[in-house]
């Protein structure tokens, strides 16, 4: 598989929070967590859970920065 987005994090699954329609996967990647929204029929197709590897890929035009 090819992609054009050129941020792809490895890590690893540490939760997955399923909803009625969507699930929210928390990826480890490298000690800082990132979440994703996905929908359930993704989640089940990829069977994500607790310890599966996977790769986030980030595709974006724009970064938003902000301060408190």
């Amino acid at each position: 598989m090819k992609l054009s987005a050129r941020n792809m994090l490895k890590g690893t699954v540490t939760e997955v929070e399923s909803g009625t329609v969507n699930c929210v996967v928390k990826v480890d990647i490298g000690g800082q967590v990132i979440s994703s929204m996905i929908t359930m029929d993704a989640c089940k197709d990829m069977d994500l859970k607790v310890g599966s590897e996977v790769y986030a890929i980030i595709k974006s035009s724009n970064v938003i920065l902000g301060t408190m």
